[in-house]
Parts: C-alpha cells; sequence; structure tokens
C-alpha cells in the first residue's frame, strides 16, 4: 500500500507522510535497516547486468543500498529536486563537489564566512591538486564578481552563514552564475527545506551536513546533496570511486529525523527569537546577529528569502573574548560544544574551535569578531534557556 501524496499538504504534512509508499520488498512502514555490504546476484548474467547498468538493483553498498536510496529519495523530495545523493559526512559531500566540478588549474567562489571545514579544506588540500578556493564576503555582490574568471566552475553559497548568521541573496547570485554560465552550489545546513528551498531559486546543487537539524539528534554523522540528474550522475563518479559512501544505519536516524524536522524548527525558531531579543536588550552585550532582528543587515532579504529566521544566533560580549570565556564556563543548561541543530541548547566560542584555521586577518576581513559566540538554540522551554544565559551573564 502507498500514500498518495497530495500537493496541497503542507511541510509538516509532507516531512512525516514523505514521497508516499512503504519498503517495496516487505511493505514495511518505517524503512528497514539494509546492513548487508553485498547483495547476491540470481546469476551470473544478473551480476554482469547490474554492472553494466542494464538493470537496476544492488551490487555493494559503497555503490547503493535500499536504506539509502530510501533517504535519498526524500531528500530530494524534501528540496524539490530531482536526485538526491547520501555521503558518510558534510565534508565528503562539499569534497565531492570540488572534484566532480574542478579540474587542475580551475577555480571556485565561495561565500564567506563560511564553514571552519569548508575553509581548512580550500586552504590545506585543495591546492594540492592546482584548484584555487576563492573566499568572498557574502552581503558583497561586487567582490563575489570580481572573483570570477573563466577558470570559475561554481559559487558556493552558504546562507545563512556559519557562525556570523549574515546571509547572501541566492537569486542574485544565481543570476550572477548564469552569466558566467557556471553553477550554484547552496549549503543549505543552516536553513534546512523547511526554511529555504534554493533550488526553486535557480540553484543547480544543494548540500547539508545532515549531521544537524536533518539528524537532530546529535546521534549520526553525514551529508547530503539533491540536483538535477546529470549533476548527480559526476558526483556518484566521486562517491563511488573514491568513497564516502553512507551507512545504512545513518541513513535509517536521518529518515526518523526527517519525520520530526518540521516541529523541531519551528521550536528552534521560535526559541531562536527569544533569545536573540533577550541578548538585543542585555547591558552586557554588544551586538546581536539573528536574521529575525531587524536590526540585522539582512533581515528585509531573510523574510523574502526564507520562510522563518531560523534557530542560529550569535553574539559579541562588551568585555570581548575574556567575558565570553567566563560567560561559557559558567553555563548549567547550554552545552559548550560544536556542531549545532540537535534538540540540545550547544554554544561554541568560534575563533578557537570551529573556525581556528582562521588567522585574525581573515576573522578580520569576513566581518568576525574574535569574540563572537554562537549558539545552536535548542527546543527546550526557552525560559530556561533565558535563565541560563542570566545566570551566566551574573558571573561576569
Amino acid at each position: 500500500m502507498s500514500t498518495k501524496v497530495n500537493p496541497n499538504w503542507r511541510f509538516a504534512t509532507l516531512t512525516c507522510h514523505g514521497s508516499g509508499g512503504c519498503d517495496p520488498t516487505t511493505g514495511a512502514l518505517v524503512q528497514p535497516i539494509y546492513q548487508t555490504s553485498t547483495f547476491a546476484f540470481k546469476n551470473t548474467e544478473h551480476g554482469a547486468a547490474l554492472f553494466a547498468g542494464e538493470v537496476s538493483g544492488y551490487i555493494y553498498s559503497r555503490l547503493g543500498n535500499p536504506t539509502v536510496a530510501a533517504l535519498e529519495k526524500e531528500i530530494a523530495f524534501l528540496e524539490k529536486g530531482e536526485m538526491g545523493l547520501a555521503f558518510s559526512s558534510g565534508m565528503a559531500a562539499i569534497s565531492a563537489v570540488i572534484f566532480a566540478f574542478c579540474k587542475s588549474g580551475d577555480n571556485y567562489v565561495v561565500t564567506s564566512p563560511v564553514y571552519g571545514g569548508t575553509h581548512a579544506l580550500g586552504l590545506k588540500v585543495i591546492p594540492r591538486f592546482n584548484i584555487e578556493h576563492r573566499e568572498r564576503p557574502c552581503y558583497d555582490l561586487s567582490a563575489i564578481e570580481n572573483a570570477i574568471d573563466e577558470k570559475t566552475k561554481f559559487i558556493l553559497i552558504e546562507t545563512p552563514a556559519n557562525p556570523t548568521v549574515r546571509l547572501a541573496d541566492i537569486s542574485a547570485l544565481v543570476e550572477m552564475a548564469k552569466r558566467y554560465s557556471i553553477l550554484t552550489v547552496v549549503d543549505n545546513t543552516f536553513a534546512t527545506p523547511f526554511l529555504q528551498n534554493p533550488l526553486e531559486l535557480g540553484a543547480d546543487l544543494v548540500v547539508h551536513s545532515a549531521t544537524k537539524y536533518i539528524g537532530g539528534h546529535g546521534d549520526v554523522v553525514a551529508g547530503l546533496v539533491v540536483g538535477r540528474k546529470e549533476l548527480i550522475d559526476e558526483l556518484k563518479l566521486i562517491l563511488h570511486e573514491v568513497g564516502g559512501a553512507m551507512s545504512p544505519f545513518s541513513a535509517y536516524l536521518l529518515l526518523r529525523g526527517l519525520k520530526t524536522l518540521a516541529v523541531r524548527m519551528e521550536r528552534h525558531c521560535f526559541n531562536a527569537m527569544k533569545v536573540a531579543q533577550f541578548l538585543s536588550y542585555h547591558p552586557k552585550v554588544k551586538e546581536v546577529w539573528y536574521p529575525g532582528l531587524t536590526c540585522h543587515p539582512e533581515h528585509e532579504l531573510a523574510k523574502r528569502q526564507m520562510h522563518d529566521f531560523g534557530g542560529m544566533v550569535a553574539f559579541v560580549l562588551k568585555g570581548g573574548r575574556e567575558e565570553g570565556k567566563i560567560f561559557l564556563d559558567n553555563l548549567q543548561l547550554a552545552t559548550n560544544a560544536v556542531s549545532l541543530g540537535d534538540c540540545d541548547t550547544l554554544i561554541v566560542h568560534p575563533a578557537s574551535t570551529t573556525h581556528s584555521s582562521y588567522t585574525e586577518q581573515e576573522l578580520f576581513e569576513m566581518g568576525m569578531d574574535p569574540g563572537l559566540v554562537r549558539v545552536s538554540v535548542g527546543i527546550e522551554d526557552y525560559h530556561d534557556i533565558i535563565d541560563d544565559f542570566a545566570q551566566a551573564f551574573h558571573k561576569i
């Protein structure tokens, strides 16, 4: 039996019911975990036909797995794309995009700030292959365009940006990329398909660190890419031959996470607005970055581009890095840890952890105060989060 998807259903309903249908082999309502490395051939001819791509089926879980395939189908459905592809981590997904579309002598442009791992990859690894990583401020369209030349293959857009929560104008950058006949790749990790759909805005590929909000429970590391079939086929070559395949159990956890994505994101967004408002009025806080606040420089863009404002907040204490350390060390509810998108509130000092690959000069150039604190606001009662922050402020 399959569920017939109603095109008028809203996002929360779509996440619960998915693209429709049960497991085709067993009829299981919840996708089974096909925890196997190898699949048997019916006979020699069947094995040869599978390897030749003449029939569909499974050979070896690095090349494809039913549980992983079910996840790929669902993320493509929610991102409104043609095909999805699953990776063992978000960085495996980003790396595959670079190696699929760039060769020696090419370059790609990245909106800045960007996740520290993406920055470090471009700084420490990609140059070994004579490929150039060019970062430009996400809000400066002229600087981004000036970085494009005849060897540029794509623009990698991270919006909202990690960790400053600044925004890039996806539609404007898509239009720019089309003028130069290059691709646009959007890292949608902070937003998820609940908040924005880059493919509908003209982007070619969407990338996720599914470790974060897609999983939602801090118990899986994974990456996802969605886009047109011809682009996904290029990425499959990298995935199959280099590796980085997702495990079936990770795919199962992510399918479970998708079921509750809408209700979790609603709570993340609601709580983040409350926390941002509290911080914006606190006398010990110098500045607050949250797209839902009217003082955010891209507030109007956020209203056009996103369905809500997200669960990420950044702020700077008036006492800078030293006061930030005291604040973090005195929190009781919020956990000082990397990553984001968990049910729990997580807080971190990026300059010394997730973005430690940036120099002081690079932090300055991308508009990030070294004392900035990033908060992944959880789904607890917001009063308790604010009370925890208030008691920590009293220790300064």
